[in-house]
């Protein structure tokens, strides 16, 4: 194995050489404190970066083993590492052509989430990362690189070895991940879908920013869902804890509605230190639900919601290539369902109004409905099922009739207004009557074929993220806009990788099996079975059926039992 100082020499002697010498670096080479490893150099200065890895031996980098003592701590843990990592690389100074002297590290944004960028042997750190290896044109130059990987990288190494790593930061992060997943066990034992810290800072400063709004009215529990609970670092912390069953968030435009989903809908992630949103937590069984014109559904079960359509046309076993807005969202539930969703947030803004309900006027007028709207079905999904709503709305008065509880939105401040809105009922009956018990709602479990997952296109696997909402798959590009708590490009590009295993592991299972499985065997081997490349990030099972349902090469089959149930 050969140290940085002939890496050095050998990178210096490469000058003007043609790209492709850069081959000659890819091995193990020796630094002080550390192992550098050339795993694919890249073959031409405009293409995808050069892969590499540092592996800094425990006793060298000196961090407490309790920092990992589970799978929450060495997630934060490693993921403040993965930053200080790449705020040492930023600073360099960039010569040449194409992404010549880049580094790119997938250190993430504000959740914070299994990577692959960074983890732990049984007595090493490793990260692994990207350079764009510098070059003119596409003539080597050796005198930068040799800077580039001999200097400047050690150089960054240093930092996260002691004295020069803050162990009490990166002890910040292994507790505020740990308490996080702490406080996500309680909440079924609690009968909570969620808790909202007080003081919390939900409104971001932009549509398209996770950064707080400077001026964000912090938040605060109404009196009545007030409850503290305790954790493992951080003492007791009190807040709004929502109950189980249906909610109705309520209150006038702007004034907060969408902002409490968006992060109840997040807080199935931890968030980092200063993000505002710490202290959100959502039950890790928590899906949001949208409609999506045009695309494609295949097999659903959607008989408890989309019936009796012209011309005989069963819904038992539904596909189509181009849904609407209430076929999408029926079948959206219905899948969610399938893979043990526990808890739906819908907001009516993305939601088809025909879906979510039929007043009385409607009802009476329209003799002949095929859909029975999820107003008719919320209370037997919570009653049946276990399965709690939580539903924004600013103008269907119809929900109070079938809400557990009701949270009204004035200035971002929370009021519950539960007691207030059955007032209103009693003194305002809409006079509609409750949807049809023949079309009982059950799910069928359904069976993928194997050949639905083929990555190829032209003979060559093509698994590509464009971005967090698209996902180039063999011959499909997926639009995934719809799957609003993916919120990386690098769980985007897993899902692909993950779908391109059940080519091997499909067959008798059902859909929720398949999902199991591969929870099984990322919990065991990590990310890094799935693809030798460090931008991969564990995405959930939920986004990862939702991607899958999403292709439109899925075929299924139904699976048959005497019933079938969520």
């Amino acid at each position: 194995m050969n140290d940085l100082d002939a890496l050095a020499q050998i990178l210096k002697s490469l000058d003007g050489h043609g790209y492709r010498a850069y081959k000659r670096i890819e091995g193990a080479w020796v630094g002080p404190g550390f192992t550098l490893l050339v795993d694919h150099v890249q073959p031409d200065p405009f293409a995808t970066p050069t892969r590499l890895r540092v592996r800094i031996p425990h006793a060298v980098h000196g961090l407490p083993q309790e920092l990992w003592a589970n799978r929450p701590r060495r997630t934060g843990a490693l993921n403040y590492l993965l930053r200080v990592f790449k705020r040492a690389v930023q600073s360099c100074p960039g010569v040449g052509s194409g992404r010549s002297c880049q580094f790119f590290v997938d250190a993430g944004g504000t959740e914070v989430l299994e990577r692959a960028a960074a983890c732990l042997g049984p007595d090493y750190l490793e990260l692994r990362f990207r350079v764009g290896l510098p070059a003119r044109g596409r003539t080597v130059l050796g005198g930068a690189a040799a800077r580039l990987l001999t200097e400047v990288l050690p150089q960054a190494v240093g930092g996260l070895r002691r004295p020069d790593l803050d162990e009490e930061e990166a002890r910040r992060w292994a507790d505020l991940t740990e308490d996080h997943a702490h406080l996500q066990a309680q909440l079924e034992r609690l009968g909570l879908v969620a808790f909202v810290r007080d003081g919390s800072l939900l409104p971001r400063a932009s549509g398209v920013s996770d950064e707080p709004l400077a001026d964000a009215v912090p938040f605060e529990s109404p009196p009545a869902l007030r409850v503290t609970l305790d954790t493992l670092h951080h003492g007791p912390v009190t807040g709004m804890g929502l109950p189980e069953g249906v909610t109705v968030i309520t209150g006038g435009g702007f004034h907060g509605k969408t902002t409490l989903l968006e992060a109840l809908e997040r807080g199935v992630y931890p968030h980092v230190p200063g993000d505002g949103r710490e202290w959100v937590v959502t039950r890790s069984t928590t899906v949001k639900l949208r409609s999506e014109d045009g695309r494609a559904v295949t097999g659903v079960h959607l008989t408890p919601f989309v019936h009796d359509l012209p011309l005989g046309a069963s819904t038992d076993f539904f596909s189509t290539a181009d849904a609407s807005g209430s076929t999408s969202l029926a079948a959206a539930v219905q899948e969610a369902l399938e893979v043990g969703a526990q808890v739906m947030l819908l907001d009516e803004d993305t939601s088809a109004t025909n879906l979510l309900d039929r007043d009385a006027r409607m009802q009476r007028l329209v003799k002949r409905e095929t859909i029975t709207p999820l107003i008719d079905r919320v209370r037997e999904l919570h009653e049946r099922f276990g399965v709690s709503t939580v539903l924004v709305t600013g103008g269907n008065g119809d929900y109070l009739d079938v809400a557990d509880r009701v949270l009204l939105l004035e200035n971002y401040r929370v009021h519950d207004a539960t007691e207030e809105a059955r007032n209103v009922v009693r003194q305002l009956p809409t006079g509609r009557s409750v949807g049809d018990p023949a079309h009982p709602l059950r799910v069928v479990p359904r069976i993928p074929e194997a050949a639905s997952f083929d990555p190829r296109r032209g003979g060559r696997v093509k698994i590509k993220a464009q971005g967090v909402e698209t996902l180039l798959f063999g011959r499909e590009t997926l639009d995934l806009r719809g799957l609003e708590q993916l919120v990386d490009p690098s769980q985007t590009r897993a899902i692909g990788h993950l779908m391109a295993q059940l080519q091997e592991l499909a067959g008798d299972r059902t859909l929720a099996q398949l999902l199991t499985q591969l929870e099984r065997e990322l919990d065991e081997h990590g990310l890094h079975l799935l693809d030798p490349a460090p931008e991969l990030a564990r995405p959930r099972r939920y986004e990862l059926a939702g991607a899958i349902n999403r292709l439109r090469s899925l075929r299924v089959r139904p699976w048959r039992s005497e019933k079938g149930s969520p």
